[in-house]
């Protein structure tokens, strides 16, 4: 999903895009949810070999290191990132390692309701212009999209990139956006009922079941 002159455990890996496994309030209790899994699709070695392929896709689209920056979008796509960086500076060592940075989208989102005072921010770090810089948005699972429309506007608070590509985990469909991944380690069909989770020990399908206790 290059840019041209209009560029999920995961942050889209269920409708809403957000999965997380936070305790929330509700009614005086609190509730838990836990991811059940039930298939298992990828392994750890699965995963490794998925990153080191897309790293070398990624160094032969851009010619090299030159002018690529890697950013994880919180809070799924931070160890992807991390993994693809660590690939890249490993098959193609260079005097500096590859930017690498990471991205909160939230405010950028379309879809909060009205209700943006519901979101916990999480940290960017952006230590970089990202000018003229080939942007390598990483990312577990893409689902619908919105959390990847929301970081094409977010990066753009931090320079005019050259182009924005986007490199995930794990490609799930359904998605609502006319969004693309140029980098993909698994491209995965689901039901819209089914909860998606990808980290770098593995890849399942599952469910989240919630829990709830009285609250302190």
């Amino acid at each position: 999903m290059s840019t041209r002159p209009e560029t999920g455990a995961g942050s889209d890996a269920n409708g809403a895009d957000e999965q997380t496994d936070a305790l929330a309030p509700v009614f005086g209790r609190r509730a838990a949810r836990t991811f059940v899994a039930r298939t298992e699709v990828l392994t750890n070695d699965d995963i490794s070999r998925a990153v080191r392929r897309m790293a070398h896709e990624i160094l032969e689209r851009n010619h090299g290191l030159h002018h690529v920056v890697i950013v994880g979008l919180e809070r799924g796509g931070v160890p992807i990132a991390h993994a693809i960086a660590a690939a890249l500076n490993h098959i193609d060592p260079q005097p500096d390692d590859v930017p690498l940075g990471t991205l909160d989208a939230s405010f950028h989102r379309d879809d909060l309701g009205g209700q943006p005072g519901s979101i916990i921010p999480a940290v960017t770090t952006m230590p970089f212009d990202v000018t003229d810089r080939h942007v390598i948005l990483c990312d577990d699972v893409l689902f619908t999209g919105r959390t990847v429309r929301a970081a094409l506007d977010a990066v753009t608070d931090f320079g005019r990139p050259r182009s924005i590509q986007l490199a995930v985990l794990v490609d799930r469909g359904h998605r609502e956006l006319p969004i693309r991944p140029d980098y993909v380690g698994k491209n995965l069909p689901t039901s819209r009922s089914e909860s998606v989770q990808a980290t770098l020990a593995g890849v399942a399908i599952g469910e989240y079941r919630t829990t709830e206790t009285d609250a302190p």
